[in-house]
């Protein structure tokens, strides 16, 4: 059997991970998922939150939005609205994101405007927590440096 599984992370507008690695641990409605090569066949949704990837002795963090994800013993396929490294994240384009639908959600709104604007909330805030706990490149596993 092999030590490593494929990772293909696919949104609307592109594949935004496509990589050999070692583990992925995907946040889900019942908590975090881990994931090694080998793992029983599994669909499961995907919550918002963080999205973590070990490869070798690295770690990559992502903001991973709402989808699904089809885990196979040799692949991980992850279908989700956003997902984007800690390092592309723009904290001020994020800042002002929320900030739109938090205004936005003191109108007088539908039941399907709310949850469109609770969906953006939600994505921006996801954005702002993983850029500003991991503020640099990924570094040596379990590391991350934090720049103030």
């Amino acid at each position: 059997m092999a030590s490593t599984l494929k990772l293909e992370i696919v949104t609307p507008e592109a594949v935004a991970y496509s990589e050999t690695v070692d583990m992925v641990v995907l946040p889900g409605a019942a908590g975090e998922l881990g994931v090694l090569a080998g793992h029983e066949p599994l669909m499961t949704t995907v919550v918002p939150g963080e999205l973590r990837v070990i490869r070798g002795s690295e770690e990559t963090v992502m903001a991973i939005g709402s989808g699904f994800a089809e885990i196979t013993g040799e692949t991980v396929r992850v279908l989700a609205d956003m997902a984007l490294r800690a390092e592309e994240i723009d904290e001020a384009a994020a800042i002002e994101a929320r900030k739109r639908a938090e205004q936005r959600l003191a109108e007088k709104l539908s039941d399907e405007e709310i949850v469109t604007v609770e969906a953006s909330l939600q994505k921006a805030l996801i954005q702002l927590e993983v850029k500003r706990r991991y503020r640099g490149q990924p570094t040596a596993h379990g590391q991350h440096s934090h720049q103030k």
